[in-house]
């Protein structure tokens, strides 16, 4: 039997630490990572020009390069080649090393601190330059990596500095301690702003997700309201092929058996059709769903749906051309859906408009044009998602339709639709008269 060594909560956090510490400042420390542009879709930067825009994307490496030079003119002061290169060239060339290597140029300059103090013969670990030039480097390090990076970066400098000052026996006021406090002011103002800016873009993923899961669960939602509707459809002429194969054997007189078995199979066929389309409406029906008492509505009842809109507050007129000629159930339902949901959008989105709706029996199919002016009356902000417009499409796209729904150019909207329906050769037009309708 063998005994699983379990280790102490306070090894766990060291070990923990020390992960924490080589994964952010040794791993791959003198790894490429130029700085990307910035992006120039903010508040500001919108507002400018696009010449300047354009250039404003490289404003970090601006102001990077700019505090390069001057820590390199602070440090420029000191006497004697080494010291010019030590106090000015190099604390300079690490700040331009954050916008290739960041982490490396950290320890760079963490590197340069004992460097100073040897050949410029100071008894302190901070100069001026090297002072600036190191918290630009924390600065800039923290603002391109995670908050965790900067509060090692901070407790390596204090570290690093208060050792140095013990060795050298530093006696003046303790830099290190100013350092301290300059770096941990410039590290929390990063920090905080790098938290801000990681939640407000976990927020827009957010919003991103649930306008997605919304969309996908108002379509679904249309799609089993079409397939509610749909299957009275379905059921009526089902029942009607059920009724007619049982009472078909009757209407020819002494019948041969392999007729009238055929006719059974059909019924029990149709039969079974109604039982499987009962179970499908059992599944995508809603719980607070009732069946209709009427039947589902078409377009030669189109008139008392204008009627009710108009005493709404929307005078509809309607304009039918070509032959009319009764069409399949479900392109007759369809239709009449389209018409109605886009008077009830001119209702909520165009108060004081009328609007104009046109039928149109072509050869190949049915078109539809529903169009309302522009709104005379103040528009409410509507708290739908969009359900109007989404169930509109896929009853067309379900009949192999086209569609269309724009604001037009004087202000108003229109929505307009092609519906195909096959030809049979008894649904030949009657007459290529045109008649007009007006409520």
């Amino acid at each position: 039997m063998t005994k699983t060594k379990t280790r102490s909560p306070e090894l766990r956090v060291a070990a923990g630490a020390i992960g924490g510490l080589r994964q952010d400042l040794v791993h791959d420390a003198f790894a490429y990572r130029p700085l990307p542009p910035m992006r120039t879709d903010g508040a500001l930067t919108r507002r400018l020009p696009e010449r300047l825009r354009a250039r404003a994307e490289w404003t970090p490496h601006a102001v990077v390069l700019a505090a390069a030079l001057f820590a390199f003119m602070m440090g420029f002061s000191i006497t004697g080649n080494a010291g010019v290169l030590v106090s000015g060239l190099l604390p300079a060339a690490c700040i331009g090393m954050t916008l290739i290597r960041p982490v490396g140029a950290f320890w760079m300059s963490m590197a340069l601190i004992p460097v100073t103090m040897v050949v410029n013969g100071v008894d302190g670990p901070w100069e001026p330059s090297s002072f600036f030039a190191h918290l630009v480097v924390l600065v800039v390090v923290a603002a391109r990596t995670r908050p965790r990076t900067a509060a090692w970066m901070w407790g390596l400098t204090v570290l690093v500095g208060t050792l140095l000052e013990n060795a050298a026996g530093w006696d003046a006021a303790p830099s290190t301690a100013a350092m301290a406090v300059a770096s941990a002011f410039a590290l929390l103002l990063v920090t905080v702003v790098q938290v801000r800016r990681e939640a407000e873009r976990e927020v827009t993923v957010q919003r991103t997700v649930t306008a997605v899961e919304r969309d996908r669960r108002t379509l679904l939602e249309e799609r089993t309201t079409i397939a509610r509707e749909l299957h009275d459809v379905v059921a009526h002429h089902m029942s009607v092929v059920a009724i007619q194969a049982e009472a078909a054997p009757y209407r020819v007189e002494n019948p041969p058996p392999e007729l009238e078995q055929a006719f059974v199979t059909i019924r029990e066929n149709a039969v079974a059709a109604l039982t499987e389309l009962r179970r499908v409406l059992g599944v995508v029906r809603a719980e607070d769903y009732e069946a209709p008492d009427a039947p589902q509505p078409t377009l030669a009842e189109l008139d008392g749906l204008l009627a009710n809109v108009g005493e709404a507050g929307l005078p509809a007129e309607k304009t039918v051309t070509g032959a009319v000629r009764e069409l399949p159930q479900g392109v007759e339902l369809s239709a009449y859906r389209i018409i109605q949901e886009a008077l009830s959008n001119s209702l909520r989105h165009a108060p004081g408009a009328t609007a104009k709706v046109e039928i149109g029996y072509v050869l190949g199919g049915l078109g539809l044009r529903v169009v309302n002016g522009p709104p005379t009356g103040p528009v409410k902000p509507s708290p739908g998602a969009g359900h109007g417009i989404t169930g509109m499409r896929e009853r067309v796209a379900m009949l192999n339709g086209e569609m269309t729904a724009e604001a037009t150019a004087e202000g108003g909207y229109e929505v307009t639709a092609f519906i195909p329906v096959q030809s049979a050769p008894s649904d030949a037009p009657s007459s290529t008269s045109t008649s007009q309708e007006q409520s």
